[in-house]
């Protein structure tokens, strides 16, 4: 069912639309006395809310609270339903522009033989151009903690061979049993 030109499903226990905001409208205002501003913008100023309601009906156009904790409540003549579809519009274009990536992780060991570290650099430069952050993890097991300093070497020269895409967004640090540190591309 639409009412004022909105879908909003009614609710099955008490009859009443079942809308997910919280935007009093129309009939859906309780006020008594209702500050109005018409649809270009205008103060009309403090009118009885049935009042309001027959100047929005004049218009066309729905009463919608858009201030609901001022004194008197501030209420604009409006095409609600033009009103949500610019809000979603808003919504999406926020989305669009937010940058999302993820953060991939690459895990090594200080015994880790250079042909194998040279396909991990490679894989870390193909995660770097699709805008992603890189955890470079150098895992110690046993008695290999014992050897830190080439674990440290190992990341010094992962910096190194992406230094010209790369910046260091975290510099190596030790936790428990692992080195590690976050690339991120520049």
């Amino acid at each position: 069912m639409t009412a004022g030109g909105v879908g909003i499903a009614i609710s099955r226990q008490s009859g009443k639309p079942d809308r997910t905001d919280k935007t009093n409208i129309n009939q859906d205002i309780r006020a008594k006395e209702v500050r109005v501003i018409d649809p270009e913008g205008n103060q009309v100023g403090v009118l009885p809310t049935y009042r309001a309601l027959a100047a929005a009906s004049d218009f066309g156009l729905d009463l919608v609270e858009i201030s609901p904790n001022a004194n008197p409540p501030v209420c604009k003549i409006m095409d609600y339903g033009r009103y949500k579809y610019e809000l979603t519009k808003k919504k999406q274009e926020a989305k669009k522009k937010q940058s999302s990536f993820q953060v991939k992780e690459i895990k090594v060991r200080p015994k880790t033989s250079d042909h194998d570290l040279n396909v991990k650099i490679d894989h870390i430069k193909k995660f770097i151009e699709k805008k992603d952050k890189v955890k470079v993890t150098v895992v110690f097991r046993g008695r290999e903690i014992t050897l830190m300093q080439l674990g440290r070497e190992l990341l010094e020269k992962v910096v190194r061979e992406t230094s010209e895409i790369t910046v260091v967004e975290q510099m190596p640090k030790f936790e428990g049993r692992t080195m590690i540190m976050v690339l991120a591309p520049k």
